[in-house]
């Protein structure tokens, strides 16, 4: 079969399933139930701890980036916001001695300054080395970004906020230009906003990670059922759901999810625009999105406001942000640190991450560093010595803790968490 053959048959394949999801979409109609949102103590924590985990990170590759190897207090007068703290940057910044070092300026001696302590240093050196070993993952989460959008480019003030969720280095948009350009390349996009473009499609990068899970084998006991009758060709491709208590037992709550399993699952790599977007099948497409978009992060979690930048590139309507509230069993909403978080519920069990990616594991070591300097504040540097040994020590299991769900705190799909003063 010649190319043109090829294209033509992929065509018509292409019409073919799009007039099945038409024909399938027009005999559906599934009543929904609304649903309260309940407050999760455990997630809650875990986005309260990674919080203060990324203000440090990116404070650690501010000072990187910077020319003279440092960043004055007055630099950090107007970061608080951008990194996403609950206190002035200049308190928190000093809380961490293990990490920064505080000095006078040169010049003026009333102003004070921080740079990277020896053991920061240290850690940047591995973080490297981790990136380096990597670096096949890097590029395969990166360009499934990219395949997932309708120009298969995003725009890079887009991109960058979301560099620590994605694991992506700091200097992404040049190291990787440069070293892929085979994968990558910078563009003008339509707006003017330059753009990270997929140069070609790498058709072994485009499986979902629901259907990864599927494929990995029946032998495991904790994959729902649906996996294993998925297998034998008896049901639909089902999404993981771990609702909060007291909501599973609902004979409303189950017949509905029953009736949206068996749609049939869109992957979020195919063309979806012969879909009626006020369809069920579209609801189910654009569920299979964020699921897919969250799994490529390493904390199964993002912000919110970083999906609303992507809407459009991802083809998501307008308040696609419903979908949140409106399936708690995939998805978790959290309104803590003074933001709204989304977490995959099926990448966390008994409060810890399910299978760590390798930068999680380094950014657990980051992590004591931190709480040691917290602890020790009042002797500062004094025990760097002590801690040169921490890094290279395997992390330490955590203990196991029960959820703790609290059922008094409401937000429903309409509620002013979800159409608030950030809503589209």
């Amino acid at each position: 079969m010649n190319l043109l053959e090829k294209s033509l048959f992929s065509t018509l394949k292409s019409i073919a399933t799009q007039n099945l999801y038409y024909n399938l979409q027009q005999h559906r109609s599934i009543v929904k139930v609304r649903l309260k949102w309940v407050k999760n103590r455990g997630l809650d924590h875990i986005i309260d701890v990674q919080t203060d985990l990324k203000a440090a990170c990116l404070l650690n590759d501010a000072i990187l980036r910077s020319p003279v190897g440092y960043l004055t207090a007055k630099s950090l007068n107007d970061s608080q916001k951008l990194l996403g703290l609950t206190v002035p940057t200049l308190r928190f910044i000093r809380r961490y001695p293990t990490l920064f070092e505080e000095f006078p300026h040169p010049k003026y001696q009333s102003l004070p300054c921080f740079k990277l302590t020896h053991i920061a240093k240290i850690l940047h050196d591995q973080e490297l080395k981790v990136f380096e070993d990597n670096e096949s993952d890097l590029v395969e989460r990166l360009s499934k970004v990219l395949m997932m959008t309708t120009n298969k480019m995003v725009a890079l003030q887009s991109l960058r906020p979301l560099k620590w969720d994605l694991g992506l280095p700091d200097d992404f948009d040049k190291k990787l230009i440069t070293k892929f350009p085979d994968h990558f390349r910078i563009v003008k996009g339509t707006n003017g906003l330059a753009c990270l473009k997929l140069v070609q499609w790498p058709e072994k990068y485009a499986v979902s990670e629901l259907q990864k899970m599927n494929e990995k084998g029946t032998t495991d006991d904790s994959s729902p059922p649906g996996y294993r009758e998925f297998k034998r060709g008896k049901a639909a491709l089902e999404f993981p759901m771990s609702f909060p208590r007291g909501y599973g037992a609902q004979k409303k709550v189950k017949a509905w999810m029953d009736e949206f399993q068996k749609l049939p699952y869109i992957s979020p790599y195919e063309d979806s625009r012969g879909i009626d977007p006020n369809s069920d099948l579209m609801e189910k497409r654009v569920v299979g999105v964020l699921h897919e978009f969250l799994s490529l992060t390493l904390y199964k979690k993002t912000k919110r406001n970083y999906l609303r930048s992507l809407r459009e590139e991802l083809n998501l309507p307008h308040r696609f942000t419903r979908i949140f509230t409106r399936y708690p069993g995939i998805f978790y909403l959290s309104l803590k640190c003074k933001t709204t978080t989304v977490a995959l519920r099926e990448g966390y069990r008994r409060g810890r991450l399910v299978n760590p990616h390798p930068l999680t594991r380094h950014r657990d070591k980051f992590h004591h560093v931190m709480r040691t300097g917290l602890i020790y504040r009042s002797k500062g540097v004094d025990i760097l010595p002590q801690l040169d040994n921490v890094v290279d020590e395997e992390e330490t299991e955590l203990t196991d803790e029960e959820e703790e769900i609290e059922l008094t705190d409401e937000c429903d799909g309409t509620s002013d968490a979800e159409t608030g003063r950030d809503e589209d």
